[in-house]
């Protein structure tokens, strides 16, 4: 009997002993194969010089003219900025009621702007309310150097997320869309990082608001009315950006859900508020008319588990943390749509909430029909040695 424990004992301090730290290995995104429907007939924004519209669920391209032309973004550059700002609170480096510093920096930004004197402080709730109601330039630094430390440090994280996305058509030069030189997207990348802010359903709390106030209790309060109007003349509208320099002439990101379909229209360089805003409403209309989608999760369905190989935690459940679902035609047959779940081999710790981990892939019989990323729910950090040690001995004594 005792020579049976020391001989388990003697097993479990050599398992210990080849704990070693795993090198991280970088993941490589396997890009979805890009779905696109059958393009309407006529040109739905024939004034614009680019545009496209875009199931915001599956990712699927209903229509495209010029989308992967580079252009200036102008003020759309603040969906990637709204963007780290929403990841930053999922992965609780902020705050909403967290207090922002506007620096003189900051404070001296032109054009759009809430005004923010050198030093004042506002939360967190309001700055966002800033940047996605009135376009704020000078709200947009404000967060920018609160989350990177400097405007430059926070451009950086821009241009990797949109590396990370995909979006091979954009370079960002500042976070606030300012003309500035080696600064363009295009309307396929803007409605890219547009579905990835939308997955952040907290965002059109902001977006869809047509009006509201900063400055509440002060003397002189700062009326906030949303530069995007379709959020109030528009049924169903309830977002994302607007964007307008002499270069970039008049731009949009819009998104809008009716009968649980939300799609995106981008347009860039149309010659007025008026024509851009018309032919953004025609795009969200088509889509409405053709399509419907076939829901495959719902917000907060459970999908699977995945093991953490070394990680603090040795096991997540993964939970759908935005619908998913596939465009079909309307009238088309649903028959014999089915998912399976690829979660990427030897998962190791540590994992950061959002990378990719897996994928859905969506069938009708043989047929692939859509494809979507699975990403990390919350962060695993690695597992210390004395975890380790009990996982290991629990193993070899269960």
């Amino acid at each position: 009997m005792l020579k049976s424990i020391c001989t388990k004992l003697i097993a479990c301090t050599l398992a210990l002993a080849l704990v070693v730290p795993a090198a991280v290995a970088a993941a490589e995104e396997t890009a979805a194969p890009k779905q696109s429907a059958a393009a309407p007939s006529v040109d739905l924004a024939p004034s614009s010089r680019s545009a496209v519209l875009m199931d915001a669920d599956s990712g699927t391209v209903i229509f495209d003219k010029n989308s992967h032309d580079r252009l200036p973004p102008a003020s759309i550059t603040k969906i990637m900025t709204m963007l780290l700002i929403m990841e930053a609170l999922d992965d609780g480096r902020l705050k909403l009621t967290d207090k922002v510093s506007a620096s003189e920096y900051a404070s001296s930004m032109g054009g759009s702007q809430i005004f923010l004197e050198p030093g004042e402080e506002m939360s967190v709730d309001e700055m966002i309310k800033g940047i996605a109601l009135a376009s704020g330039n000078d709200a947009s630094v404000a967060m920018a150097e609160k989350i990177g430390g400097s405007e430059a440090e926070f451009v950086k994280m821009m241009n990797d997320k949109a590396q990370q996305l995909g979006m091979r058509d954009t370079h960002f030069a500042n976070c606030n869309g300012l003309p500035v030189a080696d600064h363009y997207s295009s309307a396929h990348d803007i409605a890219v990082m547009s579905r990835e802010l939308l997955k952040h359903t907290q965002i059109t709390k902001y977006t869809g608001m047509y009006q509201d106030y900063l400055r509440k209790t002060s003397e002189k309060p700062f009326w906030l009315v949303n530069t995007n109007k379709l959020v109030r003349f528009y049924t169903g509208a309830d977002g994302l950006k607007t964007g307008f320099t002499n270069e970039a002439k008049f731009c949009l990101s819009a998104t809008a859900r009716r009968d649980g379909l939300r799609v995106i229209a981008v347009v860039m360089g149309e010659p007025n508020t008026k024509t851009r805003n018309a032919e953004v409403s025609s795009m969200l209309d088509y889509s409405f008319a053709q399509y419907s989608n076939y829901s495959i999760f719902k917000q907060g369905d459970a999908i699977g588990k995945v093991k953490i190989e070394k990680g603090a935690v040795p096991e997540l459940e993964l939970k759908a943390t935005h619908p998913y679902s596939v465009l079909m035609r309307k009238g088309a047959s649903k028959d014999n749509i089915r998912y399976e779940l690829k979660l990427n081999n030897a998962l190791k710790a540590p994992i950061k909430i959002g990378d990719p981990i897996g994928r859905i892939v969506v069938y009708q019989g043989e047929q692939q029909l859509s494809e979507f990323e699975v990403q990390a729910p919350v962060s695993v950090a690695k597992a210390g040695w004395w975890t380790m040690f009990k996982r290991t001995c629990g193993g070899l004594f269960g």
